[in-house]
């Protein structure tokens, strides 16, 4: 199984060679990735199916009671932060988030500082 992975690289290194790009464009390219989609009203678990699993995922509650999120399928995302549509660019996506039921704040901001509430 590991001599097929390093086969397999190999190849990608080839042809990505051939294809007239450099290492750093290629790394570059592979690290953008798809752009954004908008988590807004959807469960929170749908985040974590979605993305990346090397994303770093901030979560916060945006009740302002600073729950603790314990089960992700409970809850529903308000807001995300960086906005939908853009390249994540490892940057950390922040999401504002309520339990499924209640109902989000008329306006959330995931990029406030933690300890205003």
């Amino acid at each position: 199984m590991k001599r097929a992975a390093t086969v397999t690289a190999g190849l990608v290194l080839a042809l990505t060679a051939t294809a007239g790009t450099t290492a750093g464009t290629a790394v570059a390219a592979a690290a953008a990735g798809p752009p954004l989609p908008d988590f807004t009203g959807k469960g929170l678990m749908t985040v974590f199916t979605t993305t990346d699993y090397r994303t770093k995922v901030e979560v916060r509650d945006a009740s302002g009671y600073d729950r603790t999120v314990l089960w992700p399928s409970n809850w529903k995302v308000c807001s995300q932060h960086p906005a939908p549509g853009t390249d994540l660019g490892g940057r950390t996506l922040s999401l504002d988030v309520m339990k499924k039921g209640e109902k989000c704040p008329r306006k959330s901001s995931p990029d406030r500082p933690k300890n205003d509430r």
